[in-house]
């Protein structure tokens, strides 16, 4: 289970870090095509982390803090 949430997780890194460089490179490029793409890219900058950290505290609440008790709610 620890090598799969790594996969994950170097998996989530990758995708940030290319829509980092086609924000910077759709920023750069000067078309009338590209001002949607840009603005596209910056919105999914910023969307897919957040739904990333939703996911990933579902996961926590779901799955509890594996101590069995669940008096902390």
């Amino acid at each position: 289970m620890k090598k799969i949430k790594r996969i994950i997780a170097l998996s989530g890194a990758v995708l940030l870090v290319g829509m980092y460089i086609s924000t910077l490179v759709f920023a750069l490029l000067d078309s009338s095509e590209t001002m949607g793409l840009l603005k596209a890219s910056i919105v999914c900058t910023v969307i897919l982390p957040v739904l990333l950290y939703a996911y990933t505290l579902v996961y926590k609440i779901t799955k509890g803090s594996g101590s069995g008790n669940d008096d902390s709610v």
